[in-house]
């Protein structure tokens, strides 16, 4: 809290507040005021988490403006919230980029549009609760509750298959989910009847059951980051849903699941986590290497920007599973990277999607005869989205590359491949789409991007290169909070 004010709650209720008000506006008769209200939501809901950042104290590990407040007592389950130097980032992430999807679907969704930014902004609160949640139930709550609107997204406002990649994209986080209820349980009993998330770091357990734990944890994490073989639904959820929906599925809810390693399955089973390093760490190079090949495949350009997620999302999981500074600030950096380029790319193709009615890199080329600056702000993403020094995209995987030289040489040279084929498949969906001579009467009477779009990409081309030239005021927030986390790992190391 600052000046006894509840940040984190705010953060978390003010944008579910605004959801509920929304949905009052009633029909689309009354579309410009739901327009108008999501937006004043999502501002404030921006507003109210910067002095999580201006507020933070760089200096410690402890859990900052924490809430507390009994719940259920009887079995002693808590509203307890906090953040340290890594939470307290996604909440900022998650909630920089509501503004903008609220802003993207402005002119774009004409129907049920109360509806539509309603399910965002309520799903921003959901997240930043997941984000925050210090007792274990509390998180559960969120984590599930999260799947909902984004259900609702791609089910009522996505393409053709809609429904069947919204229920494909339930039942997988869902069902690895309760798996990780299994797992909570069983430390509730072991504690001595807790939730709460800090003391599970603290506990002894026996390596079996932190094997088994950690397995828990991973059936529901990995499909939420999703890491290689789990994570064919996205895909197909990233394809049939929505501009909005695409943004916040790779910006956020992506992250959602590789934030649940650092929070539960390395602190809590630290001796199966490096027993089980050499597993993850491969599962982690074949998303980066074979699903970069999968991307060189694609003809749709969602499902291009899709796997390009998967495989740079193994960035992520190699980063935590090789131990050391280096390769888990560079993953985390890596996070909030993907975010803003990821989010970007989706803005882009929705963009093209939303005057052309087609995905399908061959519909395209020629585009920058008509759309001169929206060419220009895309290539900016799609060097990004290459890795290319100067933009967000290379921090990240630089740093973690060095991060696995020390680990051992063959893992960063495996890594260092996407350098390779995410500038081949990026570039080379680019040039077919951007570049040549007008392909077809489509393309002839396309239009640049107006005011409000501008606006959205000169944002995000300010965070990208921003972050890419002076990463600083992320890493120095993340830095105590990890080496703290490294330290209760090598404790406990085999």
């Amino acid at each position: 809290m600052i000046f006894g004010f509840p940040i984190l709650s705010a953060a978390i209720w003010l944008p579910i507040l605004f959801g509920v008000l929304v949905l009052a506006t009633g029909n689309d008769r009354n579309a410009p005021m739901a327009r108008l209200l999501a937006l004043l939501g999502a501002v404030l809901g921006f507003l109210v988490t910067i002095p999580l950042y201006t507020g933070f104290d760089k200096m410690t590990s402890a859990m900052q403006f924490v809430e507390m407040s009994s719940w259920i007592p009887r079995f002693n389950i808590h509203y307890h919230l906090g953040v340290d130097g890594i939470s307290v980032l996604f909440i900022l992430l998650n909630s920089f980029f509501t503004p903008l999807v609220v802003l993207a679907g402005w002119q774009v969704i004409e129907k049920r549009v109360a509806q539509y930014m309603a399910a965002f902004l309520i799903m921003s609160g959901i997240i930043n609760g997941v984000f925050a949640s210090l007792d274990a139930m509390l998180f559960y709550v969120f984590w599930e509750a999260m799947l909902i609107p984004m259900f609702i997204i791609i089910g009522v406002w996505g393409g053709a298959n809609r429904v069947y990649a919204a229920v494909k994209f339930f039942l997988y986080t869902l069902l690895g989910s309760l798996l990780m209820l299994v797992a909570l349980l069983y430390l509730y009993l072991h504690s001595g009847g807790s939730f709460e998330i800090l003391d599970y770091h603290m506990m002894s357990i026996p390596m079996t059951a932190q094997i088994l734990l950690f397995i828990g944890f991973f059936m529901a994490f990995s499909v939420k980051v999703p890491m290689f073989p789990v994570h064919t639904w996205l895909p197909d959820a990233h394809v049939e849903a929505p501009t909005g929906g695409s943004v916040i599925l790779a910006a956020i809810m992506l992250k959602v699941g590789a934030y649940g390693f650092i929070r539960f399955s390395m602190p809590i089973a630290p001796d199966a986590s490096h027993s089980l390093a050499g597993a993850m760490i491969a599962l982690s190079l074949i998303a980066v290497v074979y699903i970069g090949l999968v991307a060189l495949t694609q003809s749709d350009m969602k499902k291009l920007v899709a796997y390009s997620s998967i495989s740079h999302m193994g960035f992520v999981t190699l980063g935590f599973f090789i131990f050391n500074a280096y390769g888990m600030e560079g993953a985390l950096l890596q996070m909030i990277s993907h975010g803003f380029v990821s989010g970007a790319l989706f803005l882009c193709i929705g963009v093209l999607y939303d005057r052309v009615h087609s995905r399908q890199i061959v519909d395209y080329g020629g585009v920058a005869n008509k759309m001169p600056v929206f060419a220009a702000f895309f290539m900016l993403f799609a060097m990004a989205n290459s890795g290319l020094p100067g933009t967000s995209g290379f921090v990240g995987e630089f740093i973690v590359i060095m991060g696995a030289v020390k680990a051992n040489f063959w893992y960063a040279f495996l890594a260092a491949t996407t350098l390779i084929f995410g500038a081949a498949y990026t570039l080379w969906m680019y040039k077919r789409v951007i570049f040549g001579a007008v392909a077809n009467d489509h393309v002839a009477h396309l239009r640049d991007i107006g005011a409000r779009e501008k606006f959205i990409f000169i944002i995000l081309a300010i965070t990208v290169v921003g972050v890419g030239l002076y990463p600083l005021p992320f890493s120095e927030i993340l830095h105590t909070s990890v080496n703290d986390l490294l330290v209760h790992l090598a404790r406990s190391k085999l």
